[in-house]
């Protein structure tokens, strides 16, 4: 039977391992401090936003919310980066996106001070990550990597095969995986035959950002398969088709008109990996307890 990684009860160890960290840190000099700048009203990321200044509070962080209208220009967005920048009691921030079309977001994720880039994904960092230099590494990547060392899954000397090559996953968990020495291959929408390089893998990690992409085909039998994706399914019939007909799963559709599945099939998934990341509760939960430690790691170098 495969193993279920369990990304709450990993996020739930985290963020207590960080609690005596910031109690030091508060003791001895100030709280770490997470701003979080939300530009408009999308609703994903009015839920993200809620969730990481609820876990900010909870961990007695300082969090700053800064929200600013939809039609917020350029440069008043870099207005507000700067004064975050400046600020002293601020070690991290983090500018959600996506942002509205007018905004330039590469002008404004290379105006973020490299130092307090918790995301990591400014060049500076990104460049940190390719040579392995110490830094904030992107979130979900390194939520996956934390996931995978708790469960005591190696990486040295075994393929793994990541599908997406966003610069916000699919490269950095490229990066990452190799730092541990697997043997990596990126693939892509344009891939050629990507069920008989998916089958290759040891280890699949699906971020491609389509619903149920990868099915029994791609997934040979043993594999580890990390699901990144998140899609929103309102089609009862294929909800069905998706979870098989299970029937808390469709209860759940039957609550709320919709289920929530990544870019794995799942029942696929549960039948052919030896162990695989349930979504909802695998690597979501993770990106917010690794934000948490690059703010904290940041405030740990930034005081010494």
């Amino acid at each position: 039977m495969a193993t279920i990684l369990d990304g709450k009860a990993v996020n739930q160890q985290l963020i207590d391992e960080l609690k005596p960290r910031i109690a030091a840190l508060t003791e001895a000099k100030r709280a770490p401090g997470l701003a979080v700048v939300l530009v408009g009203n999308d609703p994903a990321s009015e839920i993200y936003v809620t969730s990481k200044v609820k876990t900010c509070i909870e961990l007695g962080m300082r969090s700053e919310e800064i929200r600013m209208p939809d039609s917020a220009t350029t440069a008043e967005v870099l207005s507000q980066v700067d004064a975050l920048n400046r600020d002293a009691g601020i070690d991290g921030i983090l500018v959600q996106m996506p942002l509205p079309k007018q905004i330039d977001s590469r002008a404004v994720l290379l105006a973020i001070d490299p130092s307090k880039d918790v995301d990591g994904f400014h060049p500076v960092n990104v460049g940190n990550l390719v040579g392995n230099v110490p830094g904030p590494r992107p979130c979900t990547p390194a939520g996956v990597m934390a996931l995978l060392k708790r469960y005591g899954i190696a990486l040295k000397g075994r393929r793994a095969v990541v599908v997406g090559r966003s610069d916000i996953v699919g490269k950095p968990m490229a990066m990452l995986l190799m730092h541990e020495h697997a043997t990596v291959t990126i693939c892509h929408s344009r891939t050629v035959d990507l069920a008989a390089e998916c089958r290759r893998a040891e280890i699949l990690v699906a971020a491609i950002g389509r619903t149920a992409m990868i099915e029994a085909e791609h997934i040979s039998e043993g594999a580890v398969v990390i699901d990144v994706g998140i899609n929103r399914v309102t089609s009862r019939d294929e909800a069905m088709r998706l979870t098989g007909g299970n029937p808390a799963r469709m209860a759940g559709f039957d609550k709320r008109g919709s289920i929530v599945v990544g870019d794995v099939h799942p029942v696929a998934m549960a039948e052919r990996a030896s162990a695989y990341t349930p979504v909802p509760g695998g690597v979501g939960p993770l990106t917010i307890a690794m934000l948490m430690s690059n703010t904290v790691e940041s405030a740990e170098r930034r005081l010494g």
